[in-house]
């Protein structure tokens, strides 16, 4: 064991008491926060996930929806069961689909979700996402 010698007091101290434990208390403090840290980190890479991938199913509906033979049902009852395949049915109860111009003039098929936030433990965000899945109407397209 290696002697200390104190300025102050005088007194012989051994290092390796001083320093008893602590690496204990420091692994404690550092595992939790790096705990809480990848939990954040897995439950952002969930939602984004989800949120992709609903994204994708909404902008394959409103395709689907927006054929020249097809109406606002079917884009709604493929997102349907494309979300409902894809994350599960939970994510597939608030499916609507409708037709809408833009402000330039354009028809489009609009498919909205709205689905809840994917949680992870009990400490990730709440509520639910709304997404839009959008597509060109091919009805308004003339031939030449």
């Amino acid at each position: 064991m290696r002697h200390v010698r104190t300025a102050r007091s005088g007194v012989l101290l051994l290092a390796r008491f001083r320093e008893r434990g602590s690496a204990i208390a420091e692994f404690v403090m550092v595992a939790g926060l790096l705990i809480v840290l990848g939990m954040g980190v897995i439950q952002m890479g969930i939602v984004l996930h989800v949120r992709n991938t609903i994204v994708a199913c909404a902008a394959e509906g409103a395709r689907a929806g927006a054929r020249a033979d097809a109406d606002t049902g079917e884009a709604a009852a493929r997102t349907r069961a494309l979300v409902t395949e894809s994350v599960g049915a939970a994510y597939a109860n608030e499916v609507s689909a409708r037709r809408t111009r833009t402000a330039e003039g354009v028809v489009i098929v609009e498919v909205r979700v709205v689905a809840p936030v994917p949680i992870v433990g009990l400490l990730g965000p709440s509520g639910t996402m709304t997404l839009v899945g959008r597509a060109f109407d091919e009805r308004q397209v003339t031939t030449p």
